[in-house]
């Protein structure tokens, strides 16, 4: 009985994940494409197909944001239904407890969350860096003369200093659009800017084209193409700019271990990767979360400010979860101190919880 009972549940679970998914994925999609083809509208590159194939590429990773709150309404809708139509009523009657009628949801719960790392995570990955390429492609000829917001690299050539930086970062940091390299002299003063429609790392020095070169007191020059020497490396500048975001879940590790061999800091990397690691429980957290606030029996209604307790209490745990990572990604705390603690805290104060409104 427990067993037929259990796959009853697990399927209405999964059914209700389903359409929420469905919700979420359409109400995300049609807010994200009326913004972006707001930005982009004019440019020209602009095409009505090409803003909708854009939407698609930054849908993932707008769905993988969104998966703890699915998670959170997802169980919180099952469980409100079982409960208008009285199972949980029968179920606790016929002398099942709390914990295996919700071993179900757990279940499912995790489920999503290991496919949200494993097949969402990697499909968003690749869909940033497209949706990148697409978005530099767009961008007006007007932005090629705003400086870079922060110098990314610096390199040391003999008795020059060079500090580079870009507005964009495309093939993992080997091209960067719009990028602006400041010279230095060894006083620290700027004997030269050179601002450049891209630079391309190459073996040994950098390709800059459509370039525009100033120096103190003399003319502005403009190049169609010229190089820069540089005694970086394309891992190392791979590594160097890599966007967490942009790397695949089965990637991160690798990168983690480039990151320590060039003796650069892996901690956002690192955070990145026990939040992947992690997820799963976060989504039994959030599904322990709902169950504190809908396991109540109630003929007609849920308690308004019950159910109102329960979404701020998933949108509390949420915040902290990122503030927490944000801390983990600077080097504040540990990394895997920061993407684990939030979520062993939620899930031990949901089970605590329902161990005292269920267990006594």
């Amino acid at each position: 009985m427990i067993r037929t009972l259990g796959l009853y549940f697990f399927r209405r679970y999964m059914m209700t994940a389903l359409w929420f998914f469905l919700g979420v994925i359409g109400i995300t999609y049609l807010i994200d494409f009326t913004e972006t083809s707001g930005r982009f509208d004019g440019l020209p590159g602009y095409s009505l197909g090409g803003v909708l194939f854009l939407t698609a590429l930054r849908l993932p990773l707008i769905l993988q944001q969104t998966v703890p709150f699915i998670g959170l309404f997802v169980g919180m809708a099952t469980l409100i239904s079982f409960n208008r139509k009285s199972e949980l009523v029968v179920a606790r009657a016929a002398g099942i407890s709390v914990w295996q009628f919700m071993a179900p949801f757990l279940i499912g719960a995790a489920l999503i969350g290991l496919a949200t790392t494993l097949i969402i995570n990697p499909l968003a990955a690749w869909g940033q860096r497209q949706s990148a390429q697409i978005q530099s492609d767009w961008r007006e000829t007007a932005d090629r003369s705003k400086p870079a917001p922060i110098p990314w690299l610096r390199q040391s050539s003999g008795d020059v200093d060079v500090a580079i930086g870009a507005n964009t970062v495309l093939e993992d940091g080997t091209l960067l659009m719009d990028a602006v390299l400041l010279h230095f002299d060894k006083e620290g003063r700027i004997v030269l800017r050179q601002d450049a429609r891209t630079a391309t790392l190459k073996d040994g020095y950098w390709l800059l084209t459509d370039v525009t070169e100033n120096r103190p007191g003399e003319i502005q020059k403009r190049l169609a193409e010229t190089r820069v020497p540089t005694n970086l490396n394309a891992e190392f500048v791979q590594q160097r700019l890599v966007q967490p975001d942009s790397v695949a879940f089965y990637d991160l590790f690798r990168k983690i271990e480039v990151a320590r061999s060039f003796g650069l800091s892996p901690h956002a990397l690192e955070t990145q990767f026990h939040s992947l690691l992690s997820l799963p429980f976060l989504m039994i957290a959030m599904t322990l979360i709902a169950a504190t606030v809908s396991l109540k029996f109630s003929r007609i209604n849920q308690s308004r400010s019950v159910i109102l307790g329960g979404i701020l209490s998933g949108f509390v745990l949420y915040v902290v979860t990122v503030l927490v990572r944000a801390f983990g990604s600077s080097g504040v705390m540990p990394p895997y101190v920061a993407a684990w603690v939030p979520v062993v805290v939620a899930m031990a104060l949901g089970a605590t919880i329902l161990l005292h409104k269920e267990d006594g």
